[in-house]
């Protein structure tokens, strides 16, 4: 049992990759700061906005979880998410994909044209 209980705490491959990438990020725009530079601020902006994006893809491809809790099974930070290829309801970044899961499909606004044969 750990220290927050018997909870899912929603450890991912996908949250831990791009979490180390953002502190390396912030770590680097913070030293830029201190040495008035602002190439490696920039730097340091590019690897923050590059942790958020790789965090995406990896969601994306599975490494990430869906929001809400897990069953107990996928606890584990390795298991790989099968759903996610469809999308995750209610979730941004499968929005963004363009992954819709559990929504309907839209209704097509085409009017079929009743086609005239004259004779």
């Amino acid at each position: 049992m750990s220290a927050h209980g018997h909870v899912d705490m929603g450890h991912t491959v996908a949250g831990w990759t791009g979490t180390a990438m953002a502190v390396v990020g912030f770590t680097v725009t913070g030293i830029a700061v201190a040495a008035v530079s602002a190439p490696i601020a920039l730097a340091g902006i590019g690897i923050t906005l590059g942790a958020a994006l790789l965090t995406w893809l990896l969601h994306l491809a599975g490494w990430g979880k869906p929001s809400g809790p897990r069953p107990e099974s996928e606890w584990s930070w390795r298991t790989r998410d099968d759903a996610a290829r469809r999308g995750h309801p209610d979730c941004l970044g499968c929005r963004l994909a363009g992954r819709r899961a559990g929504s309907p499909e839209k209704a097509s606004n085409a009017v079929p044209v009743a086609s005239t044969v004259t004779g």
